[in-house]
């Protein structure tokens, strides 16, 4: 059906926001024909804390961006990267705001979390993070799921050996990463397939644009959390994440055709 709707000569663009894995079969389809596509994909945004950002700020983005509905946002905070220096202050009281974090039903609206999607999120955000401990990290925060109710699970000393450090988990879980430096944590936010969103915290504000500049992502807040979207932006991501950009003038530009035209006034005048 979606092949059928690709191939029809009345299509004239194609947007997908989905998968990484779904969006490539979307843009190959897509690309026999011709046609351009918009693609909003994956993530696995990085929120880089530096050794002189407000902590306070930065666990409240941080608790935000990586548990809002539950981690199922392309935007999520799948990754925080905090320098050295700052990482036992930062992480004692990220690990306390995320331990407040339970999950209920939705329906009782008594609980900061909800359900996740199905039980393969459960059981794929669970095996991401029973691999990570498997090979030294620790789990700071969460425990069992109960069924499709998983709790705000926070896992500290995640290295690129590990699964946790590279797949989307798209779920309630957050990847510690441990910076030397601010050029270290830019290496660990620049080393992923994946660019959609991302996010730096210092006091300094120029500091701050200096270091987005340098992050692969199709957005950076400095200051802010990584889950942010405003209709009249630019948004969309490189990489794994799709190409394209929604809102504003630039989704315009995106589902239009840019054209030329010409009337003359004047009779013609031709070298031949």
């Amino acid at each position: 059906m979606v092949g059928a709707l690709i191939d029809h000569p009345a299509v004239r663009r194609i947007n997908f926001t989905g998968s990484t894995k779904v969006g490539r079969i979307i843009a190959e389809r897509a690309a026999r024909n011709l046609k351009p596509v918009l693609l909003e994909l994956g993530g696995k945004a990085p929120l880089l804390v530096l050794e002189d950002a407000d902590l306070d700020e930065a666990v409240k983005a941080a608790a935000f961006g990586a548990f809002f509905n539950q981690g199922q946002i392309c935007m999520s905070t799948e990754r925080i990267i905090v320098v050295e220096t700052v990482a036992e202050a930062f992480l004692e009281r990220f690990r306390a705001k995320a331990a407040t974090l339970v999950a209920g039903d939705p329906r009782e609206g008594r609980a900061p979390l909800g359900a996740v999607v199905d039980r393969r999120t459960v059981e794929h955000v669970q095996a991401l993070v029973q691999d990570a401990v498997a090979q030294g990290a620790r789990r700071l925060t969460g425990g069992e799921a109960e069924g499709v109710l998983m709790p705000a699970t926070v896992v500290d000393g995640v290295t690129s050996g590990m699964k946790l450090y590279a797949e989307e988990s798209f779920g309630p879980v957050v990847a510690i990463l441990r910076a030397k430096d601010e050029e270290d944590a830019i290496r660990l936010a620049n080393d992923s397939e994946y660019g959609l969103s991302a996010a730096v915290f210092t006091r300094d504000a120029a500091r701050g644009l200096r270091v987005a500049r340098r992050i692969r992502s199709g957005i950076c807040h400095v200051n802010g959390a990584t889950v942010h979207d405003e209709a009249q932006m630019p948004f969309g991501g490189t990489g794994a994440s799709g190409y394209g950009r929604f809102g504003g003038k630039a989704g315009i530009a995106e589902f239009t055709e840019l054209r030329w035209i010409t009337v003359e006034t004047q009779p013609g005048h031709f070298p031949i």
